[in-house]
């Protein structure tokens, strides 16, 4: 006998080579219906896994993560074997499952795949998908797996990299892949399945390596699952923020200035601004002192905080000058500049904490095959502050800029989130620098502060910066994609490596605990992902323009104007059209615009010293004065814009 310990604690007792669905059948016939994956001892397995030892296994559906991440595994597989049998001189290479689907690399030799092939490779796979073939995994030796791909080049170069003894193949139907597992009992639960898209890839991602067709899919065992997130992705492609972006005249680029730098347009600017000046506001509020430090800073201040070793060789190389051997960069990160800024002083305990914040510019040389509007940009500005503290006041500073956040996300409705809290990963020490004992007190800092302020909380273990662990908000949006925004950081080597002090209590020199912070991450990133939530409807406060005054004729201008002013007094946004055009066309585009609310003017309205208000959307709010007008704004905004 075996004993299986369970998720809840229990611990129950099995014959040996039981198997996880067995498990399942002894808890209820309902779970064992839709059970379709497992892990053992943290370790993915089969259903129809054999347990031959005691240990700890979580039973998965499709409702987790980790059953969706192997029945899109498994559905890469039938892609695979579809395009097999439908292209005989294809060559696979290598097919995972991603976020929302899975894909396939293949070498199709002088065959291109287009949209037109989507609906004859979905036939296939649903094809297979009915046979009901069952996944199983099997060892195979290293000469065996080679002699089964000697014609393909790609698998062949996998399998060299293998050890003999750990190599295994996944065989359903008539196919068969190389695979380490993680699959779904058979091919019957896979009901509905859609190709979405094909692109360019390199193998192993080496721009030097051949160019292969990443075939793009997605599948789920309802076809009404389907048909709800292909709604979902047609409603993405309206709120995508590179169409809004250009509608709204916010910003755009261009390939004389260099990709992935963006160039925010007179509207796009203002916005920026107001999102700026809200969070100095609070800032202010919060103690905070705004400092400016240059784009460039020489290589040695990067070698000393470790910036370089992480970034260097990846970033853009060095500024040489005429001064022989003297070499600078343009700066990955403002947290080096801030700790020189620092130490131009000496401290005491009596003057900590120090907080000082700057909306620093930061560039890093991403892959052009990785930009991707303003969420992944080459040139970006981080809405950054640094906390210089002592170990006593570390807990409530934190938590202190764990209310900024919160602020921060109330006031431009993101309502919708989790935190996570980011620790390293102890099997890869390499990947981080400090001690032991330094990391184990930042992440028992953070892990505290999160419980006192009852987050909904993760540990996600790896996730940490290479300098500390960090506490980051992922966000929901509007059509339910998970965003990472916000993040603090506790830091107790970047002080270490500059050599930061103050002179504490007992007139001895001590270093000072530094807080990493930033609760919009990077301005260009906040405002695609804030573009995409609201699809262009953001909060009254941020919008650039308010109100359209639209006149039925020019002889209504005067009065435009009369009611422009009345509302600039009550420091409402707003703008006169009074150009020869329809009323009609003058709302349709004012609506296009996502203009909040519409004022019509014509004889009416001019005799009774009144405006016909209309919202955005449709809504008719009636024929009022410019002062009841201007209190409905400021109570939206009031509710919508919370204090801090």
């Amino acid at each position: 006998m075996i004993k299986i310990t369970l998720p809840d604690g229990s611990v129950k007792s099995f014959e040996k080579d039981s198997t996880p669905m067995d498990v399942a059948k002894s808890i209820s016939e309902g779970l064992a219906r839709n059970v379709i994956s497992a892990s053992f001892n943290g370790t993915t397995v089969e259903t129809s896994t054999k347990l031959t030892t005691d240990g700890s296994l979580v039973l998965y559906t499709w409702t987790n993560d980790e059953g969706k991440k192997a029945f899109w595994h498994s559905s890469a597989h039938v892609l695979a074997q579809a395009i097999e049998e439908l292209y005989p001189k294809s060559k696979l290479t290598i097919g995972p499952a991603i976020d929302n689907g899975f894909y396939y690399d293949v070498d199709f030799g002088d065959k291109t795949i287009t949209d037109k092939d989507f609906k004859t490779i979905e036939n296939k796979m649903l094809e297979i998908a009915r046979g009901k073939h069952e996944f199983a995994m099997r060892s195979a030796t290293k000469a065996e797996a080679l002699s089964l791909y000697k014609d393909n080049e790609y698998k062949t170069e996998l399998i060299e990299n293998l050890e003999d003894g750990t190599i295994t193949f996944c065989d359903h139907s008539t196919f068969t892949d190389l695979c380490r597992g993680g699959h779904i009992p058979n091919t019957g639960i896979i009901k509905a399945v859609k190709i979405l898209s094909v692109a360019g890839a390199y193998w192993r991602g080496d721009e030097n390596k051949p160019q292969l067709t990443r075939v793009y899919g997605t599948s789920f065992p309802k076809q009404k699952e389907l048909t709800e997130y292909l709604a979902l992705l047609e409603e993405a492609k309206k709120r995508d923020h590179r169409k809004l972006g250009k509608e709204l005249e916010l910003f755009t680029f261009s390939q004389k200035v260099g990709q992935g730098l963006p160039l925010w347009l007179p509207k796009g600017a203002a916005l920026r601004e107001r999102l700026e000046n809200f969070l100095k506001e609070a800032q202010k509020k919060a103690g905070y002192e705004m400092v400016v430090t240059p784009h460039i800073g020489q290589k040695e201040l990067y070698v000393t905080s470790g910036h370089y070793a992480k970034y260097g060789e990846d970033s853009f190389q060095p500024i040489t000058t005429p001064k022989e051997g003297e070499e600078f960069l343009l700066k990955p990160m403002n947290c080096p500049h801030h700790c020189e800024i620092y130490n131009s002083m000496q401290w005491s305990y009596k003057d900590l904490p120090k907080r000082f914040a700057e909306f620093g510019t930061v560039y890093r040389y991403e892959q052009s095959g990785e930009l991707h509007g303003l969420t992944r940009v080459r040139g970006f500005t981080q809405d950054d502050a640094h906390i210089f503290c002592t170990p006593d006041q570390l807990d409530q500073e934190f938590k202190n800029v764990i209310d900024l956040v919160l602020y921060v996300f109330g006031s431009l409705g993101f309502e919708n989130f989790t935190a996570q809290v980011s620790l390293r990963d102890p099997e890869k020490p390499e990947k981080y620098i400090g001690s032991l004992e330094n990391w184990e007190k930042a992440e028992q800092a953070i892990i505290n502060a999160a419980k006192d302020k009852n987050l909904n909380y993760v540990i996600e273990t790896g996730e940490a910066a290479f300098y500390g662990p960090k506490l980051d908000f992922m966000v929901k949006d509007a059509l339910g994609r998970q965003w990472q925004l916000g993040t603090i950081q506790v830091d107790y080597n970047l002080p270490e490596r500059f050599e930061l002090s103050y002179k504490g209590s007992d007139n001895e020199t001590h270093r000072p605990v530094m807080i990493h912070r930033a609760p919009f991450g990077s301005m260009e990133r906040f405002i695609a992902i804030l573009l995409e939530h609201t699809g262009g409807n953001f909060p009254l406060w941020l919008m650039p323009n308010q109100v359209s005054i639209l006149t039925l004729s020019e002889k209504y201008e005067k009065y435009g104007e009369k009611v422009l002013t009345l509302l600039e007094n009550h420091e409402i946004r707003a703008l006169v059209d009074n150009r020869s055009e329809t009323i009609g066309k003058k709302i349709r585009e004012a609506e296009m615009n996502k203009t909040p609310y519409m004022i019509i003017i014509g004889e009416q309205e001019e005799a009774e010293n009144k405006i016909s208000v209309r919202q955005h959307g449709g809504e008719d709010l009636g024929t009022i004065s410019v002062d009841t007008f201007a209190e409905i704004v400021k109570t939206e905004i009031n509710k919508t814009k919370r204090q801090f």
